[in-house]
């Protein structure tokens, strides 16, 4: 499978490896609407940081904090697959 250089790229390798949609989140690429109990999300801090992790129970939990949108994308995709 290739690394998915951005978000938009993250989430066609995602459908092509038949992640259930349910299970993350990528902001301002996928946001299942209603929110489900708990995903896996990238997301970017406010310090332009790129950041991936876990929700569960309400909470954001940040994993790893990375410099790209590429090297996070990439760290999603591990985790999913």
């Amino acid at each position: 499978m290739d690394t998915p250089a951005n978000r938009r790229a993250l989430q066609a390798a995602l459908r092509a490896a038949d992640v259930a949609e349910g299970h993350y989140r990528i902001e301002g690429v996928h946001e299942p609407a209603p929110t489900p109990p708990d995903f896996l999300f990238l997301r970017q801090a406010p310090d332009g940081a790129w950041e991936t992790g876990a929700y569960e129970r309400g909470v954001h939990h940040v994993i790893t904090r990375h410099r790209s949108e590429g090297a996070a994308c990439e760290h999603l995709l591990r985790m999913l697959t």
